[in-house]
Order: C-alpha cells, then structure tokens, then sequence
C-alpha cells in the first residue's frame, strides 16, 4: 500500500491537483491544461484513482481531525460513549448537540468535497482514455464519489427512511464537476440517494473483482450498496447487494486480531497506517496516552459495556481496562494501539464482511422473512459468541438484530446513523466515565427522536460564499 498510495501528494502538488488543508474548495485551482498533461497514460490515470484515495485519509474525512473525523463523530454524537472529564473535550460541541453555523464540522465537509472534485478530475479526464484499465478506473471514482456524498447526506440531510417526508426535505449537492467555482444547489434526499445508488450500481458494472491493498474491488461497491439501499427502505435491493459480497465474516479467533493489526480477516476496505510513510494517530480523538497511562477524550459507556455478554468476544477486541492514577476506565480499543506500537496508530478499517450479514438480515425481517433474517444474523453470531442466542421471532427478533448491529459497529461510524433511520431518540445512561458507573456523566444524556439537531447544520462560510445553498430547517 505504502509503495502505491503515499508517494501521490507529490504527484498531485506537481499536477496541480492537491489542495491545502487550509484551503476551501472554491480556492482549488483549476489549470486544464496541467491536469490534461497529468492525465495522458495508463500510469497517470492509477496515479490520479490513488490520489483519490490520499483524500480519504485528510483530517476531516476519514483523517485524524479532533474537528470532525468520520472515525468518531458517528458515536460521539450517539449512545455509545461517555465523555472523559480528564480530556481535551474533543468534539464536546456534538456531544453536548451544541452546533450550529458557526459551530460544525467545517473540516468534513470541506475535505469530502475536496475528495469529490479529486473523483470528479479523473471521471473528466477518463473520457478521452482508451486504455484497458478504462472501466475500473472510472468505476473506482464513481464508487468514492458515491462513498463521499453518502457520508455527507448522512450527516448533514435526514435518512429516507427516518420519516415520512423525508424524500422530500433537503438532500445534499451531488457534485459531478470538475469544476470548484460552481455553486451547485442542494437536492433533495430522494433525489440525492438515487445519484448515490446510480453512481455505485455504475460502478460494480465495471469494477475489478479485486484491486490492490487499500482499494475498492466489487466487495466493496455491494457492501456500501447494500448500505445505501437499506437507508433507502429498499430491502430486496439491500439483499441482492449483500449476497454478492463474496467475503467471509471474521472467525472468532480473529476478533481481536483484527483491531490490533494482526489479522485482516472479514475487511473489505482497509488501508495501511505505517510509520515513516504515514503513521497517523487516528486515536487521539478517542485516548491518549497507554494503557496505565490513560487520558481519555471518550470512554465506552456503561451502558454499551454491559450489553456484550460474557462470552462476546467483541468486549474483549473492542474494550480495554485503562487506568491513570488509580483511576479505571472503559477505554475505547478500537484505534488505540497495535500489540507494542504507539498510541492511536493503527490501520484505517472502513468496510467490513459482517455487514452484509446484518444489512441483509435487516432487509430480510421488513420483507417478512424471518426465517431468512435469522439466518443471516446467526452468521454473525455464530462467530461472537460461544453461545450464540438465536431463535427470536417477531418484535424480539428485530430488536436483536438491531443490537447485534450495535455490538458489531461499536466506535465504528455508523451509530447516530442507525438511531436516525430508525426514528429512534438518542437515550443515554445516567452513569459516569469511571469503569463502574461512577464517575460524571454527560451532560446531555437524550436527543429527542425528530430533532433537527440529527440533521448537522451547514457552515456560515459556506452560505456566504454560495448563494444556492441552503440552511437546515432549525439553525
């Protein structure tokens, strides 16, 4: 991955493709004569299809932000953890649901936009290629075109099927051009998710079975398909997508593995975080410090530990016994270290196997098929437990298959997200930081189901410079 990925800012910084941190989008230059001389052979186009990838690890995507990391922000803004009173109060203002214009993941929305623009110079560019590598490329920048706006109408519209007016209320600006003055408007959810669902079902017509370490292969596309499809309501399109995804669910065995580095068993997008290359500490949003030596910025909450039953091999690869100064916590372990390494550096996990199972058995129960979504959420299970519970019917079954998906995506980007589509209120325990309840709680312990505040509110700096976008209902 090292020898393929992290060599292209240089390359961008030549081609004029690479944007500063610092800088926002409509300050990205637009020089069509050097992109056209960066984009001429089969080589170039690779190059240009990495560097999108280089974009996903910016500091407000899938980065190392404390402003707006994709990596916590989704469980900072849920149930799932209690805020460390001994931190550096990262990301608070989401925690405590105090944002607004000012106040928002500037970071983010900036970076997946940049992101968009680095997907939309190649798709440009690849019209006029005729090389063999042609379809995959395109389908590869299509696919992150797609993962980039999925993550910003999650974040910033409401999920379709979190209301019955929800098709119809502010989506996102689907990007497509290559072209970073334009002032493109805001869709509609409905129609924002169908571009989605056309961009990725485009690109698994045409992308490789399998790509190199750190890229989407066909894996990939089905599983965020699936996804997307499932946000829809649409269950037998995130059925179909799932059961192409062709990978296995991690054994047991491999659990704990796979979050310390040592296994790659059920990932389906992963990419390298290696020192010298990279090294990112992608944990600090969530600890610093060892295991003796805690300070951690969240903690597992209480309630989320007490959920994973004794012989749920996730408590163990997902949860860790810190301390600091005699003082115990729940610490977060995913992102926290590998075996010896340092603090926060671990590989960027984004797609993983076992979603398909519980996509599909989700999709399986609103269809009617229990028997189905038994099966499928039995998969899973059968590969957590050593006593796996199965057998429910009804109200009972879906209730597990919605907590086997908490269990399973625990400070993994996709809680507030399953709470929102369900129509569900954010409730919080009462308990505090310390790992036996004591402790301070949060301070703000519900958000009210319908909330505006599930939907995040654009940035001033953003209206200001563009005149067609518009606010969020509530700020």
């Amino acid at each position: 991955m090292k020898k393929y990925i992290y060599k292209l800012t240089f390359i961008f910084l030549i081609s004029g493709l690479l944007v500063s941190c610092d800088n926002e989008l409509d300050q990205v230059p637009f020089d069509d004569f050097a992109s056209a001389n960066a984009f001429v052979t089969a080589d170039d186009f690779e190059n240009g299809i990495r560097g999108v990838y280089v974009q996903l690890i910016q500091p407000g995507f899938y980065g190392s932000s404390d402003r707006g990391s994709m990596l916590t922000a989704p469980d900072v803004l849920a149930d799932n953890v209690t805020l460390g009173r001994s931190g550096r109060n990262t990301k608070r203002y989401l925690h405590d649901y105090n944002y607004n214009a000012s106040t928002t993941m500037l970071t983010f929305y900036r970076d997946v936009y940049v992101t968009i623009y680095h997907a939309n110079q190649v798709l440009f560019f690849a019209e006029s290629f005729e090389g063999e590598t042609k379809a995959n490329i395109i389908a590869e920048a299509k696919a992150l075109r797609a993962l980039a706006h999925f993550n910003l109408a999650s974040l910033f519209a409401k999920i379709p099927t979190q209301s019955g007016d929800a098709n119809g209320s502010l989506g996102v600006a689907y990007v497509t051009e290559a072209d970073p003055n334009i002032l493109p408007a805001r869709l509609s959810v409905g129609d924002s998710y169908a571009m989605i669902a056309q961009d990725l079902e485009d690109a698994r017509a045409g992308i490789n079975q399998t790509n190199p370490d750190g890229r989407m292969g066909k894996d990939a596309v089905n599983l965020l398909l699936s996804r997307v499809y499932l946000y829809m309501g649409q269950w037998q399109n995130a059925i179909d997508a799932a059961n192409a995804v062709t990978a296995s669910v991690a054994p047991r065995d491999d659990v704990v593995g796979v979050w310390e580095d040592t296994s790659r068993a059920g990932l389906i997008l992963d990419i390298e975080n290696e020192l010298p290359t990279l090294g990112n500490a992608i944990g600090v949003a969530w600890s610093q410090g060892g295991v003796t030596s805690l300070i951690p910025e969240y903690v597992a909450s209480f309630q989320l530990t007490n959920l994973y039953a004794g012989d749920d091999i996730r408590k163990e690869a997902y949860i860790f016994d810190g301390s600091s100064g005699g003082v115990a916590y729940n610490g977060i372990k995913k992102l926290f270290a590998r075996p010896g390494g340092q603090p926060g550096v671990v590989n960027y996990k984004i797609l993983r196997a076992a979603e398909a199972y519980l996509n599909k058995a989700e999709a399986y129960f609103n269809t009617g098929n229990e028997t189905a979504a038994r099966q499928a959420l039995d998969v899973v299970r059968n590969n957590r437990y050593t006593n796996p519970p199965s057998g429910e019917t009804g109200n009972a079954l879906r209730d597990a298959i919605r907590l086997e998906r908490r269990l399973e995506f625990a400070f993994e980007y996709q809680r507030i997200f399953d709470i929102k589509r369900w129509g569900q209120s954010v409730q919080r325990g009462s308990e505090g930081d310390i790992a036996d309840g004591s402790g301070t709680a949060s301070d703000v312990l519900n958000l009210a189901a319908g909330s505006d505040k599930f939907q995040l509110p654009i940035d001033q700096g953003t209206l200001d410079k563009n005149s067609n976008m518009q606010q969020n209902p509530g700020y």
